[in-house]
């Protein structure tokens, strides 16, 4: 169970940050898609990366002040690039005829992102000893329990570096209206990039008016699947925002536990799905399409159903590439959907995961660049501002994220991170993040919440539990990061 420190984390700074130039570009009204829309009831996205502390010097005996200040540099330079995540969102409205619609300015002068500079006194072991996830990593990231429609009033990305005893951990609260995970990712490496090079500079030369251009700049400009026409304003059928705005999700008290599969372990998953679906027609099981399988079976199994009820599995998937043509990896914005296997409980648990497998290989297949446009023409005649009530529903396991996201390729100059953790947004019973895991890019790290009941069902479940790395495995290997 989580064991709760008693420490509580201190704000010691907030300030805002602008942009470090201002483009002729981000003067102009910032549309959103349908894609993005649909998305202003959820959570802000909360991902978050823990770093060694740098050491003092005779050149620097305060090395984190130091490292802070260069953070907020940083922050200015990247914002330069990702020039949305500057603005406010803003409704525009008229009865005749009758217009609703909801678009990003980052024009006012007023306008920037929040930096916020907090400290706890606990260690880095502290946050990576416990079995479960302490509660007081989600102090680590503000505001907790906002929603992408608060964007009106609040910033749309809040960073906030948390200072511990032995470590730093650097943390965003990203609107998702804004981007979908791919985007999130593509900004944090290049704050790291930037944060790099601007360390690597001081070290040599002491001058931080160096500008930075980053490896892989964004395309800001909103796509609407529609190459002959500009980005233009859509209209929702609304007259106010508590017509869709009517619920926000209260989480259950939940555990979240770390797990982690080697390659080897996810090689062995593979190969037993593929093994027990093998027909001459069948197509090749993918390693995560096994592993999605083994943990929607022993989910369901952990939460002891009955056999005749309905249980899904639900997966966010990335639109980019499944496109005809494929839209570039570095669009920031959002160009996600979530696809879903339903089956009842008795038939998962009655076959193997190789019977679950197909049926998550199914769903992914048949999404489709023609799916994905015929979805598309269906919000514009009806648009559709998702509500998070169904989405959090037992018995959904929701595989969210993806283990192809260069996590651990954000390098802000202090080295490799030790570990990822995420807030307290978009939790539910039922959630699976997936993060790259720590022995390479074949293993995976899932982030798993469940209620106390059917997570210890789940920790008792020694099928699941005999493909997973022990605990204390974790920790040697952190040992040496």
């Amino acid at each position: 169970m989580n064991q709760e420190t008693p420490k509580h984390v201190r704000q010691i700074s907030k300030c805002t940050i602008k942009p470090h130039k201002i483009s002729e570009e981000s003067k102009q009204p910032h549309y959103l898609t349908p894609w993005d829309l649909s998305l202003l009831n959820f959570n802000y996205i909360q991902k978050g990366l823990l770093f060694r502390k740098p050491s003092p010097s005779f050149q620097d005996p305060n090395p984190t002040i130091t490292f802070i200040d260069q953070l907020k540099h940083s922050l200015s330079m990247t914002l330069t690039h990702f020039y949305p995540l500057s603005g406010r969102m803003v409704t525009k409205q008229q009865d005749n005829p009758p217009f609703y619609g909801i678009y990003v300015d980052c024009s006012n002068d007023s306008v920037g992102a929040d930096f916020v500079h907090a400290a706890v006194d606990i260690s880095m072991l502290d946050i990576l000893t416990p079995i479960d996830v302490p509660l007081i990593v989600q102090s680590f990231f503000a505001l907790e329990g906002a929603i992408c429609h608060d964007g009106h009033t609040e910033p749309l990305l809040v960073v906030q570096a948390t200072e511990l005893l032995d470590g730093i951990f650097v943390g965003c609260t990203f609107n998702h209206v804004i981007g979908d995970g791919t985007a999130y990712w593509k900004f944090f490496n290049a704050f790291a990039e930037i944060c790099r090079k601007i360390r690597k500079a001081s070290k040599q030369a002491g001058d931080q008016q160096i500008e930075f251009n980053i490896s892989c700049p964004p395309i800001t400009r909103r796509w609407f699947m529609e190459d002959d026409i500009d980005p233009a304003l859509i209209s929702l059928p609304f007259s106010h925002h508590r017509e869709f705005v009517v619920y926000r999700y209260e989480r259950p008290f939940l555990r979240e536990r770390m797990f982690h599969f080697t390659e080897e372990s996810l090689a062995k998953l593979k190969a037993i799905a593929n093994e027990e679906c093998s027909t001459k027609h069948t197509p090749q099981i993918s390693s995560f399409q096994a592993l999605t399988a083994f943990v929607w079976r022993s989910i369901t199994r952990s939460r002891h159903l009955t056999s005749n009820q309905k249980t899904s599995c639900r997966l966010a998937i990335d639109d980019r590439l499944r496109l005809n043509p494929p839209l570039s990896d570095n669009y920031f914005g959002n160009w996600i959907q979530s696809v879903c296997g339903t089956t009842t409980v008795g038939e998962l648990l009655e076959h193997g995961i190789g019977w679950a497998a197909l049926i998550v290989h199914k769903i992914i297949k048949e999404h489709t660049d023609e799916k994905i446009r015929g979805l598309r023409e269906q919000w514009m005649k009806k648009p559709l501002i998702h509500q998070t009530e169904p989405f959090f529903s037992v018995p959904i396991v929701h595989m969210g994220s993806s283990p192809r996201f260069d996590v651990y390729g954000c390098d802000f100059g202090l080295g490799t991170p030790v570990a990822a953790r995420s807030g307290f947004a978009n939790k539910f019973d039922g959630k699976v993040t997936s993060y790259r895991g720590l022995t390479g890019t074949g293993s995976v790290m899932l982030e798993v919440c469940l209620p106390p009941e059917s997570m210890s069902a789940l920790e008792s479940d020694q099928e699941f539990m005999d493909v997973v790395s022990p605990h204390e495995i974790h920790m040697q290997h952190l040992a040496y990061v």
